[in-house]
Order: C-alpha cells, then sequence, then structure tokens
C-alpha cells in the first residue's frame, strides 16, 4: 500500500466522525459537509508530502471549522453578528476538548449521522445517495455506478438532498420510535451498499476497500444493537449483518498475492474465516427462527448455505435456488435474478440459466452493466458455446472500471481462444 493510498483510507474512515463533530456543534449539514470536503481535499494534497499530523482527527476539525468561519464572514451581517464570539474565540479553545478524546467520547456520532442523512424530508434514493457520501466516504462517480445512473444526475441528487436537510431544520439527534422506524429501511441499504463497495470496489487497482467493509460491519453492530436494546424488531438488521460476517469471512481467499481476482469456485475454503462463519450462521438461524422474512435474512441464508460447503461441487445448490426464487419475489432485483440464473444453470443445466437471463433483456437497471456479460460469458462456457462465451467476457472486460475485474475477464476470454 502506498502512502497516498494510507492517507486515503485514513481520511476515508474520519470524515464522517468530524462531520458529525461539527453538525453537532453548529448544526447546518450543508455547510458542514461542504467545509469537511474541503478540509478532506487540503489534506490530501498536504499530508503525502508533509506527513500525518499527530492528531489528524483535531487538523482536520479545525480546517473545516476555519472554512465554516470564511464562509460566515462573507455571508449577511445578521450571520456575522451571530458568529462573532465562534470568530473572535482561539482556536485551541475551540476544538476542547481535542477532536481526537472528543470523537472517541461520542462513539455513536457516526450512527447519529446516520440517521440524519436518511431524514424523511428526503427521497429514498436521496437518503441512500447523502448517506453513502457523508458516512460512507464513497465518492460520486461510486454512488452513482451503485445507483447505475451518470455521474452527472447523481451529483444534482446529492445537492439537493443536502439543501432539502437544510429547509427541513433538521437536528442532530438520534431519532426514536415510528420516525426511527421510519427511517431503519435505508440505512440498512445504506450499509448494504458500503459493504459491497468495499468487498467489490467498482473501480481503481484494488479488488476490495477493506476499510468499507470493516466500517459498514461496525456500524451494523450498532444498529442491531441499537434495536435490540429498545426490543425493537431487528430481524433484518441481524440478517444483514449475518450477511457482511458470512461474506467478509472469505476475504482473505479472494485475491492472490499480487492482487489478481479468485473466484469462488477455486478460493481454499480453508482459509475461510471460522469465527466470522460461525458468528454468522448462529445469528441467521437464530433470527429466522424468531422474525418476520426479509431479504438480508434470505442472502445471509444462501451465503451460510455456501459457507457450509466443502466445495463448489458439494454446494446445495437446489436449496439456494429455492431461497433466490423466494428473495426474487420479495425484493425483485436484476442482481438477484443474475445470481438465481447461475443456481438455475447448476441445478437444471446452463441453458435453463440463460433462458432466465434473457428476462432481463430491456432492463435498463441493468444494461450495459459488466456483470450481465460476465454471468453471460460462464453460462455459455459451461454450455461448451465458447465462442460466444468469448465475446460475452470481452464485452464484459471493457464494460468494467475495476482493473482486477477487468484482467479477470480478459484473462477468461483469451483461455477460450
Amino acid at each position: 500500500m502506498t502512502g497516498t493510498r494510507t492517507v486515503e483510507d485514513l481520511l476515508r474512515t474520519l470524515a464522517p466522525r468530524v462531520l458529525a463533530v461539527l453538525v453537532r456543534r453548529h448544526g447546518q449539514f450543508d455547510a458542514c459537509e461542504d467545509a469537511v470536503q474541503e478540509a478532506l481535499l487540503a489534506a490530501a494534497l498536504q499530508w503525502p508530502a508533509e506527513g500525518v499530523p499527530a492528531e489528524p482527527a483535531g487538523w482536520l476539525v479545525t480546517v473545516a471549522g476555519r472554512r465554516l468561519t470564511d464562509q460566515w464572514r462573507s455571508e449577511s451581517a445578521r450571520r456575522r453578528r451571530e458568529t462573532a464570539v465562534a470568530v473572535a474565540q482561539p482556536y485551541h479553545e475551540l476544538i476542547t476538548p481535542s477532536p481526537a478524546e472528543e470523537l472517541n467520547k461520542h462513539v455513536d456520532d457516526t450512527l447519529t449521522l446516520l440517521f440524519l442523512c436518511c431524514h424523511p424530508s428526503l427521497s429514498a434514493p436521496s437518503q441512500v445517495a447523502l448517506t453513502l457520501r457523508a458516512v460512507g466516504g464513497l465518492t460520486t462517480d461510486q454512488i452513482a455506478s451503485a445507483f447505475l445512473v451518470p455521474e452527472t444526475t447523481m451529483a444534482q441528487r446529492i445537492s439537493r438532498a443536502k439543501q432539502k436537510i437544510k429547509e427541513a431544520g433538521a437536528t442532530f439527534a438520534m431519532p426514536a420510535g415510528a420516525d426511527r422506524t421510519e427511517r431503519l429501511a435505508v440505512v440498512l441499504h445504506v450499509l448494504y451498499l458500503i459493504f459491497n463497495e468495499g468487498y467489490t470496489a467498482t473501480s481503481g487497482p484494488d479488488l476490495q476497500r477493506v476499510e468499507l467493509t470493516a466500517e459498514a460491519i461496525r456500524l451494523t453492530r450498532e444498529v442491531h444493537r441499537l434495536l435490540s436494546a429498545d426490543d425493537s424488531p431487528a430481524g433484518e438488521a441481524a440478517g444483514l449483518l449475518a450477511l457482511m460476517l458470512l461474506t467478509d469471512s472469505r476475504r482473505a481467499t479472494r485475491a492472490t498475492s499480487d492482487g489478481a481476482l479468485v473466484p469462488l469456485t477455486e478460493q481454499d475454503r480453508a482459509r475461510w474465516d471460522a469465527d466470522l462463519i460461525r458468528e454468522g450462521t448462529e445469528l441467521i438461524e437464530r433470527t429466522m427462527a424468531t422474525a418476520a422474512l426479509g431479504p438480508y435474512q434470505l442472502q445471509a441464508a444462501i451465503a451460510a448455505v455456501h459457507a457450509e460447503a466443502a466445495s463448489t461441487a458439494k454446494t446445495d445448490w437446489a436449496q439456494i435456488l429455492v431461497l433466490y426464487g423466494i428473495l426474487d419475489r420479495l425484493a425483485p432485483n436484476p442482481m438477484v435474478t443474475l445470481n438465481r440464473a447461475i443456481a438455475t444453470a447448476q441445478v437444471h443445466g446452463p441453458r435453463a440459466g440463460l433462458d432466465l437471463l434473457d428476462s432481463l433483456a430491456g432492463d435498463k437497471r441493468i444494461a450495459g452493466h459488466h456483470r450481465l456479460d460476465a454471468v453471460r460469458g460462464h453460462l455459455l462456457e459451461l454450455a461448451d458455446d465458447l465462442p460466444a462465451a468469448r465475446e460475452a467476457y470481452g464485452r464484459a472486460a471493457r464494460a468494467t472500471v475495476s482493473l482486477p475485474e477487468q484482467r479477470y475477464l480478459e484473462a477468461k476470454a483469451a483461455r477460450l481462444r
């Protein structure tokens, strides 16, 4: 890992916590988020050359706070009067206790920020997009890729979301009762997307971004703990946590030492994390026995079936196909259909899987996505239609911006020549 990459990872980890400190102090989510983004940019330019400060969190809070002060100084006389005390106050007083101490003291601030971004005044897509930006640390391009929309569309959506948060007069406090329940589904969806981006990065040289998966698991544990402490329905939070644990158990085997992708069929299952598998399996078994069934629980159950199999050949594909069938009815999604096509091919043959893929023709949500052609290539290869498989792998390789996935798909195509 390069020094620049280390700085990027550190900034991504600190960003939501620094934003939470500023919003709790000053309110005005939109102004604080803009100030934090400017501070992150300054750090990204300075730290690789000058070194990381002794208290990086304090540095970011100080710089972002100064950006806020500069902004407020340029506004109306009313705003200048309101901030006069803060402007005159020495900065060592403004950040007392130190930001690092404050971040450690308020361990739930990121969770509060997460629920704030899921404010009911926003549409569901805007809630997800804003949270991925403010809490997940994802770029606008990465968020657009997750939503399968152009980057400009996503930038406008995030900007409008910040403005609506301001207009709604939202306060920095953990919602309770019906208000929290209303936001929970979006909160879980955001955590799911953050984990997915960490598990398989949509772009860049690395297959995985461990800091994102770790933060998603940490926050999901906090949400599950919060709901369990209040005796609130926690079935889907538990299902999502189990899904993350079971999926993350494979992390060490998903890439070679030089970063090349290793598919599930070729992974050394003896190296999967047994503790994560045990925790995830016990959690999903306990949850499905007591809670109303939901999409995350179904996905966790599928992951548990994979985890308990000694090999791909010994996997209970019939059970997985049944679970995907239920999931596709409960929460229809083109990515679910892709996975169901793979399970269908294992049970009923590759042509049956290809027929299922044809049902996605014309679905704009997945048109042009590299995984559609990647799965098509895999099923065509199983069906011994090697020229068509090679073409599909080639199209998939050209469509992805993830270098490990691109190299893997190019290698698959080259092997079939």
